[in-house]
């Protein structure tokens, strides 16, 4: 039954349990419990099952040759086990996933970093009560055209 040993792969539920959230516990527990039954059910199997003892059979049955026959047959009997076509495209896309998450961050470092600087120049600016006007015009020259156009403060057409 359990002659390849399939999903020889371990769940590490510390770290599944950290990210269960408080309103699905019972649910995680239960998943638990279904998984630790189930395998405790596969690792009780033997890897390979019991011979048959077909010497035992001759002796008993009384006609002749028909255990000859279902030992033949049963020897003749292959069980196809099903080919994995999946895991070579599982594996491509975990790799293909590990690539995409790689870049996102390194995005998000470069956004973090840009972020950093824009918090580090608010913090070191000065107040804007504490600004004169020429302070304000080199913390914020992108406003020069405007103070240009609009020499009265607020500076907004419709304010004039």
């Amino acid at each position: 039954m359990s002659g390849r040993r399939v999903g020889q792969k371990a769940v590490d539920w510390a770290l599944f349990a950290e990210r269960v959230p408080p309103n699905q516990r019972g649910q995680f527990i239960a998943l638990k419990g279904k998984s630790d039954a189930i395998k405790s059910r596969y690792t009780s199997i033997p890897e390979k099952p019991a011979a048959i003892d077909w010497s035992f059979y001759k002796q008993k049955v009384p006609i002749a040759g028909l255990v000859d026959q279902f030992e033949k047959a049963f020897a003749s009997v292959k069980v196809p086990y099903p080919q994995d076509s999946a895991s070579s495209k599982i594996d491509e896309q975990r790799k293909q996933m590990d690539q995409v998450a790689a870049d996102f961050k390194k995005e998000s470092d470069s956004r973090i970093a840009e972020y950093q600087r824009q918090l580090d120049k608010l913090t070191n600016m000065i107040a804007f009560e504490d600004m004169t006007k020429e302070e304000f015009a080199e913390a914020y020259p992108e406003t020069l055209e405007q103070r240009k156009k609009y020499p009265y403060w607020p500076h907004y057409p419709y304010w004039q």
